[in-house]
């Protein structure tokens, strides 16, 4: 690799992480070349010179968080053996994104999402990246329950993310609301563990009553 190469990855870097933290702490409304480049630590032509617009620079940013994020957590997520584990993983998740200011970027990007094209594309491939580790662990942890041959692993993994962002959203206005919510998720995660406990004969019974609805 030659040393401009590295220099220039290393000046993308820092604009990618300027602008995370330019959505971050100001806000999509204060999001400016200039303001990402103060943020940088460099010149704001470098933003046109490497990404051509603000509008692309923020939508690389958008997926570079994503990727960072769910590399954090990828390991767990090979780890997870239950969806009671999965929600707890979930809750973890949430009390630390939190706490890293990512709820914050993530609203940002949601609202940026109104009035930027191209930020909508990428927001929804960076949850994509969310849901495709979400959709693995679910195929693993629901195939030997009762639910395994019903569930849609797809869609679950997308009402699931879906429930997640929701709430991270929801908790700053109220709080509270959202660590209900968070309670009721934890909740199925119960009732799935108890049917993975039953005896095989209950097990049968189970999904011969999911079949008979199923069909309906």
């Amino acid at each position: 690799m030659s040393p401009e190469t590295a220099k220039s990855q290393e000046t993308k870097a820092k604009l990618l992480e300027g602008a995370l933290r330019t959505l971050t702490e100001q806000g999509i409304a204060k999001v400016s070349a200039r303001t990402i480049a103060t943020a940088a630590g460099v010149n704001q032509a470098l933003v046109f010179y490497h990404f051509g617009s603000v509008d692309e620079l923020l939508a690389a940013a958008c997926r570079y968080g994503a990727e960072q994020s769910v590399a954090r957590y990828r390991e767990r997520f090979a780890a997870v053996t239950s969806l009671s584990e999965l929600l707890a993983v979930g809750r973890e998740m949430h009390e630390a994104e939190r706490a890293g200011g990512h709820v914050s970027l993530l609203g940002q990007l949601l609202a940026g999402a109104q009035t930027h094209a191209t930020l909508g594309p990428a927001t929804a491939a960076g949850l994509e990246l969310w849901i495709v580790e979400i959709e693995k662990v679910l195929v693993r942890v629901l195939a030997d329950t009762p639910l395994g041959e019903f569930a849609d692993p797809v869609g679950l993994a997308r009402a699931v993310a879906a429930a997640f962002v929701g709430i991270e959203l929801y908790e700053g206005v109220d709080a509270v609301g959202a660590s209900a919510a968070l309670d009721a998720l934890e909740q199925l995660g119960v009732v799935v563990a108890v049917l993975e406990e039953l005896g095989p004969v209950a097990q049968r019974a189970v999904r011969h009553r999911l079949r008979r609805v199923g069909r309906r």
